[in-house]
């Protein structure tokens, strides 16, 4: 067991998974069956709503050529008297480094990802093994960065300043190999590498799940709550209308980022296509139209990333005031409508960076961004939350009668959290916990949304918390009704299924879309209807729907305009959104393109940048949308090939895309991005 980690389970051996024994929370060891005393937290001002109507080859053997060459000037010039292990030369060696940036950038992993995972793990841990010193190591790093033309000068180095101590740290105290870290780290396409560190299981507590029953449509013409989810918004405070926007680094449309060079290379005045995130006077201006638009909003889902993507130049105090900036302006647009925040994986500094409760070394410490959120949250919870935000950024509110909300902390599950390698075995207890509150909800005959950022089906997710969450959504399918994520930027779904029965669905997570247009995106964000206060209510989401700028012509006509993309029901022909409606939409979408064109429209919330999507590209969207366990593409998407390869024969097999990426992985002469 990792020194310092959680006592509360035990490792065991390969056939029997850790389990973290059953028992509730701190502060509630008394609890019994009796229902929750708990007044609801806000009485809505609407009680019913209408429903909407219906490079070429040879400059890229070139450009190998000179990574080959900077690769063995480095090598010599950081280790003249140690070889590195065989694989590390060999990886380093074969790396289409364009290919890498782009997968991870994607979250798309191939074997070219996990080969360059494998190098990258084993050169550090290396040079930890030789005993070089923290600061050789990042020196180390930084010189890769450059040479190698990763990124800029100024990124490489942002990047070491910000990440390598922490990755350093971390490497330090496992005792795992490339092997184990990568396929933790990347999953499936990194292969399925048994690592007792990471095996571990839930514990529900005795008491027996009741009996399924088939889902009723929502009574037609009922009253309905009218919610809002804004996610992703991105805010870049540096945005500058006319600076460079194509600055071959994470992010541009910057100051820093210089004056355009070419005649069409400059920032748009409300936004930009290309690497850049959202200015100010774009979100004012959808602030205000969603508030002239829909007055008669009940309440808000706000999923988070709030800072911009400068992964490379954001520090503490920059991070917090966006999110204190943000803050002020969503109570000022909204005044008296309550709000419940969840955090995205961009609030950190350094980004992704999520250490568990167990990690206490001051510098390392995420008391500085949660207690914060505390503070800043405090204007729409109640003050009895305070305690599980501070201690791990969730949270559970009772919204009405019979009716919970609760936030989830993703990054506990974020595959690019470093410190998860040193244990991941359900940080800060959050998933025990959930468990807790979801038992006490069936108690109480209580229905419960849950909300968060990173969905647990995407490849982000970790395997491990991604199937214990599943397992818990099975167990308590008959409380949840609804689940609301964000992350992706695109605007799509997720259906979660009986594990032991993969043609029954059980409940629907909606992934809503980034305010963002990072990148090649229109803006966007969603208005939901959910099932009111009635005495039939099953709180399922009656119908949704998605509202969209189309940057293109508001930086052509130098106005924006928002506008009704697309409602759900109408738009597909749906009878409900019941998880079973769900399912049934995407056996649609498998065999009949038409659907799936008009879904692939939404998805990319009708950007003129979308592109086209061929047979392999199909299989991937639909197979995401059937996906609610990430790394498991296997069991859950096994018939979609033969599916779509029905009606739409493509070259290769899903299987070919997962493992062999978007391009030949060995060859140095072939790159598609």
């Amino acid at each position: 067991m990792i020194s310092g980690s959680p006592t509360f389970f035990q490792q065991r051996g390969r056939s029997n998974r850790p389990v973290i024994r059953w028992r509730p929370p701190k502060d509630t060891w008394n609890w019994t069956s009796e229902p929750r005393n708990e007044k609801p937290f806000f009485t809505p001002s609407n009680f019913t709503h209408k429903l909407p109507p219906t490079a070429n080859e040879t400059e890229l053997l070139a450009h190998m050529a000179t990574l080959k060459r900077n690769y063995s000037r480095l090598l010599w010039d950081n280790d003249k008297s140690t070889n590195l292990p065989l694989f590390v030369d060999k990886a380093l060696k074969l790396l289409n480094l364009k290919q890498v940036y782009y997968e991870v950038e994607h979250s798309v992993m191939s074997r070219v990802s996990c080969t360059a995972c494998k190098a990258g793990a084993g050169l550090l841990q290396h040079y930890i093994k030789l005993g070089k010193s923290k600061e050789e190591i990042n020196k180390m790093i930084f010189q890769f960065c450059v040479s190698l033309n990763i990124q800029s000068a100024r990124v490489c180095e942002g990047i070491t300043r910000l990440f390598g101590s922490e990755v350093v740290y971390v490497l330090k105290r496992i005792t795992i190999g490339p092997d184990e870290i990568c396929s933790f780290v990347i999953g499936d396409a990194c292969g399925d590498v048994y690592n007792p560190y990471h095996e571990w299981e839930v514990s529900f507590p005795p008491v027996q799940k009741p009996p399924t029953q088939s889902l009723d449509a929502p009574v037609e013409k009922a009253p309905t709550f009218k919610v809002l989810q804004i996610s992703d918004t991105h805010f870049d405070p540096y945005y500058a209308e006319g600076a460079n926007a194509e600055c071959n680094e994470p992010l541009c449309c910057r100051v820093s980022s210089g004056p355009a060079l070419t005649p069409g290379g400059g920032a748009g005045r409300w936004g930009d296509y290309r690497k850049c995130d959202t200015p100010k006077r774009t979100i004012d201006h959808m602030l205000k139209h969603i508030a002239d638009t829909h007055p008669d909003i009940d309440y808000i889902l706000w999923t988070g990333d709030l800072p911009p993507h400068d992964v490379w130049n954001q520090t503490k105090e920059e991070n917090l005031k966006v999110l204190q900036e943000t803050v002020a302006q969503m109570s000022d647009m909204f005044p008296g409508v309550p709000i419940f925040p969840a955090l995205g994986n961009h609030e950190s500094s350094p980004v992704n960076s999520f250490p568990p409760p167990y990690i206490s070394t001051p510098e390392s410490n995420i008391g500085w961004l949660y207690n914060e959120l505390d503070a800043q949250w405090r204007r729409w919870l109640p003050a009895g939350v305070s305690h599980t935000v501070r201690r791990g950024a969730f949270y559970s509110v009772l919204v009405r009668p019979g009716f919970r909300i609760i936030s989830l902390n993703m990054n506990y599950c974020n595959n690019k959290n470093w410190w998860l390698l040193m244990n991941s075995t359900d940080p800060a207890t959050e998933l025990q916990w959930l468990i807790y509150e979801l038992q006490s909800a069936e108690f109480s005959g209580e229905k419960v949304h849950i909300i968060g950022h990173i969905p647990p089906g995407h490849s982000d997710c970790i395997k491990v918390w991604s199937r214990n969450y599943y397992a818990i959504i099975n167990r308590y399918e008959s409380t949840i009704t609804a689940q609301f994520f964000g992350h992706t930027h695109f605007d799509e779904f997720e259906v979660f299924y009986d594990p032991n029965d993969l043609g029954r669905a059980t409940s629907i997570a909606y992934v809503g879309p980034s305010v963002s247009p990072y990148y090649d995106l229109n803006l966007g964000y969603r208005i939901y209807y959910v099932d009111g206060d009635h005495d039939a209510t099953t709180r399922l989401v009656v119908d949704h729907e998605t509202w969209i700028m189309n940057l293109k012509d508001a930086n052509l006509f130098g106005y924006p305009i928002w506008y009704k993309l697309y409602s759900a029901r109408s738009a597909y022909q749906m009878q409900a959104l019941r998880p079973q409606d769900w399912d049934k939409f995407i056996d649609d979408m498998t065999y009949k393109e038409d659907i799936f064109n008009l879904y692939f429209k939404h998805y990319w919330k009708n950007s003129p940048r979308r592109g086209s999507c061929d047979g392999e590209c199909r299989k991937r969207l639909v197979c995401d949308a059937r996906s609610g366990r990430s790394h498991d593409r296997r069991a859950l998407c096994g018939n979609i090939e033969a599916r779509i390869d029905s009606t739409a024969p493509a070259p290769q097999t899903w299987r070919a895309w997962l493992y062999n990426g978007i391009s030949v992985s060995d060859s140095p002469s072939v790159q598609q991005v």
